[in-house]
């Protein structure tokens, strides 16, 4: 495959907002490979995926900013402030799920539902799999440092 199809030349007539950086082949490749971008994928996976990069990647915040976090249970509320808002985000993709036309492409009011589901599997999943992570990391850094 060529990335040469990547690199739009637009007539210098037309006001186009591409710039050298959001033109280049290696954004254009990025932003392509991108699972709700990504060619050939069901629905259902690429909200799963999507959703397990949302969830890892949000507990951290709420476990070290949040009220809690320097009490015992502060990495608890983390993983349910994390599940919580990825709740509501999956209420809002619902929602706009049930405002979407039926038309014959990829993402029609069936394929948004089914992102809306992935999400919410693969966010709680995500989620969870970090607290395991951060819960039993000084056991972890222990058994590395066994010689």
């Amino acid at each position: 495959m060529t990335l040469a199809r990547y690199v739009y030349t637009p007539d210098p007539q037309e006001g186009t907002l591409l710039t050298p950086v959001n033109n280049s082949t290696a954004i254009r490749w990025f932003i392509d490979n991108l699972p709700i971008n990504r060619v050939g994928m069901d629905e259902f996976t690429r909200g799963l995926e999507i959703g397990m990069a949302h969830g890892y990647w949000l507990i951290g915040p709420f476990a070290l900013l949040g009220p809690l976090r320097n009490t015992e249970l502060g990495l608890v509320a983390g993983l349910v402030s994390t599940i919580g808002l990825l709740l509501i985000s999956t209420i809002g993709l619902s929602g706009y799920a049930s405002l979407v036309q039926d038309v014959p492409t990829e993402f029609d009011r069936k394929g948004w539902s089914r992102l809306a589901g992935g999400f919410l599997v693969g966010g709680v999943g995500g989620a969870i799999f970090a607290f395991a992570i951060l819960q039993f990391f000084p056991l972890v850094s222990a058994i590395a440092r066994i010689p």
